[in-house]
Formats: structure tokens, sequence, C-alpha cells
């Protein structure tokens, strides 16, 4: 029976507040890495829409619904594909802070919320940049952009190391 003892005690460690706690701030890293991968090949496409995609004439002038509704549905598709990956980003900007802010780490949480508003505010540029063509918004839309990698490459620093035990990276930070 000394099998069923060890099952039990393994299967209760799994569900302690420290090894919770581990889950949260691994799937925090995890997801902080991939949307700052999506920021690198949506900081690469936002190039190519700006160096060799002509926005199309009537996109300009039509209001910032209008100019997301035709940059998703018409050419170029480097256009399209840009703001879809941005759509998407948006949502795991979300699901980056909803993960720090349940890992209960204040500077992740910040760090998320900063890269969140960066990303929003980086599409309210791209769209008014389809709208009116002007670079100052495309300019906007670059260095936001930048400011958002920025955070959810804090969020790996300040979220402890994947090899860190759980316990210290539960102490790194207190709760909020």
């Amino acid at each position: 029976m000394p099998n069923i003892k060890a099952a039990n005690i393994e299967r209760t460690s799994q569900h302690s507040p420290t090894a919770r706690q581990a889950r949260r701030l691994s799937g925090l890293r995890q997801n902080s890495a991939a949307i700052s991968v999506m920021l690198l090949v949506q900081y690469g496409l936002g190039m190519g829409v700006n160096l060799y995609a002509k926005v199309p004439a009537a996109d300009h002038g039509t209001g910032l619904a209008a100019a997301l509704g035709r940059a998703l549905t018409s050419q170029p598709a480097v256009l399209a594909a840009h703001a879809v990956l941005g759509l998407l980003m948006l949502v795991a900007g979300v699901s980056v802070l909803t993960r720090a802010i349940l890992s209960r780490h204040r500077r992740a949480t910040i760090a998320s919320a900063a890269g969140l508003a960066a990303i929003i505010a980086a599409a309210v540029s791209g769209v008014a940049f389809v709208s009116n063509g002007q670079a100052a918004a495309s300019l906007a839309m670059a260095v936001l952009t930048g400011v958002a990698l920025l955070s959810y490459l804090a969020n790996l620093l300040v979220a402890g190391s994947p090899a860190a035990s759980s316990q210290e990276c539960v102490m790194s930070d207190p709760p909020v």
C-alpha cells in the first residue's frame, strides 16, 4: 500500500498553492514569449506594408472602422495579414494580462498592462495610418510595437526563470 500513499501525496502536492503559483508563472512566461514572437512578426509585416504595399486610395479618409474593415478584406494581402495578426495580438495581450493578474505578480501585471495598452495604441495608429496615410501614424505604430515588445520581454525577466524553484518564484514578488 505504500504506492497508494505516494500517489495521494503527489496528487495533493500538484494542487498546493505553491504548485499552482508555479504553473501560473510558467503560463505567464509562455504567453509572454509567444506574444513577443508575434510582435516581431508584426513588426516585419509592418515594415513590408510601409515599404512595399500601396494602401488603396479608397481607404483614405474613410474613418477608423471602415479603414480596418477594408484592410481586413482587400488587397494588398500583406496589409490584411498585418491587420489580422494585430487583432490576434489584442486577444493575446488580454490573455497575458489575465495570467499576470491571476499570478498576483505586481510587476508582471504592470508590464502586461503596459504591453496591452501599447498594442491598443499601435492598432489605433495603424488604422489611422490606413485612413489618412500620415507618416506620423506609421512611426507611432512602430514605436508602440517596440514598447509592447519590451513590456512582454520584461515579463520574462520579472516572472523568474523556469529553472527557479517554485518557492523562489512565489517569494520574488509579494502578492498584490
